[in-house]
């Protein structure tokens, strides 16, 4: 558990320095739509972890920098409350949710949604980072390193 919460911990602490440099060219479509999927796929993912249906949730779409904002904002306060309120026993709970790309029904574990959600942030804010060095901007250092050190 304690590996998780650190995990959930640097989500939040790439995510608000992500949006920080995105700030400076919040005009760019295609950053905000990258950034947008990382917080609509959070709210999907929480959403199928509570149990409930995410069907209907948008899993692709574009947010402005301010919407952006204040999802990141509602994820990170899900997240917190979310995560405490995990056992290991709940951890290893099974969720059967339908895939949103294809209507393709699956079952995987709590710890094993939450693994996604961290590691799927990280592929996209590496696309992210490619995008501002072909802007000419210095990609946002998230390693999982700086951010221990910080």
């Amino acid at each position: 558990m304690k590996t998780i919460q650190r995990m959930y911990d640097y989500l939040s602490w790439a995510n608000e320095y992500v949006l920080d440099t995105i700030h400076y060219n919040k005009d760019n479509p295609e950053l905000l739509r990258l950034f947008s999927h990382i917080l609509f796929a959070e709210k999907v993912w929480l959403t199928r972890m509570k149990g409930k249906d995410s069907t209907k949730l948008v899993i692709w779409g574009e947010l402005d920098y301010e919407q952006c904002r204040q999802l990141l904002q509602e994820n990170k306060e899900e997240y917190i409350n979310f995560l405490a309120s995990l056992t290991e026993e709940k951890l290893q709970e099974k969720i059967e949710y339908v895939a949103t790309s294809t209507g393709t029904a699956f079952t995987n574990t709590v710890e094993e949604a939450l693994h996604h959600v961290a590691l799927h942030g990280q592929y996209h804010r590496g696309q992210i980072n490619l995008k501002l060095r072909e802007l000419g901007y210095e990609p946002v250092n998230v390693d999982f390193i700086t951010f221990i050190r910080k």
